[in-house]
């Protein structure tokens, strides 16, 4: 069978983990496409230029959807699947998206600054950029960890897109930014992310590329 839908993504990804989170909470049907950003740089250039990932390709449709919650809404819009993602009520759904935005922007991004900090060669690291990054996580690792004292997901007791951005920003944020002795809400929602099963396979998949990451 032809499958309609390709994702170019890379197993490693953080952004990546927040759309295959929900392709597999929907049991939407896709071909996986790995990028090596490396290699396949201009190939993958050709069908989105900006170069990022992941990015999701239509062929029924003829459409390129890059950004996660683009991508998300897309899938949600097109191939509704058996978990709803986007709450039913509009102000719901507005607050949902906040807490999505929350954690792509305040949780994964500077996460992501301190990760790439370490892959830049010696000399040319930005001290400056990972203090202000480690700053800004603190912040928002409080304000989740106040946010958890009350709620088993993101949205009170509905999986949503929400918790598909927070599972791997947190996931890579302890890693990086260990959190799990001075935050034990936000640790315990993150094992609650970590054992829904859509996650957990998706990071059993990451498995034979979590070597990569810099320590």
């Amino acid at each position: 069978m032809v499958m309609s839908l390709k994702l170019y993504f890379h197993p490693l990804s953080s952004f990546c983990h927040k759309v295959l989170i929900a392709l597999y909470e929907t049991a939407t049907p896709f071909e996986p496409c790995i990028v090596d950003l490396l290699g396949d740089a201009q190939e993958f250039k050709a069908i989105w230029p900006i170069g990022t990932i992941p990015v999701l390709r239509d062929e029924a449709k003829d459409r390129t959807i890059p950004e996660t919650s683009i991508i998300i809404e897309y899938l949600a819009q097109y191939f509704p699947g058996q978990t709803q993602l986007f709450p039913a009520d509009r102000d719901l759904c507005r607050q949902m998206r906040l807490r999505d935005r929350f954690h792509d922007l305040y949780v994964n991004a500077p996460m992501q600054k301190i990760v790439t900090d370490r892959l830049r060669p010696e000399g040319r690291n930005d001290a400056h950029g990972v203090e202000e990054a480690r700053n800004l996580l603190k912040v928002s690792l409080g304000m989740i960890e106040e946010d958890m004292a009350h709620n088993r997901w993101a949205m009170g007791d509905q999986f949503t897109m929400a918790d598909c951005a927070a599972a791997p920003a947190l996931f890579y944020a302890d890693m990086v930014a260990p959190f799990r002795d001075t935050h034990r809400n936000t640790a315990a929602y993150l094992d609650r992310l970590m054992e829904r099963p859509s996650y957990a396979r998706v990071l059993k998949e990451a498995e034979p590329y979590f070597s990569m990451v810099p320590k």
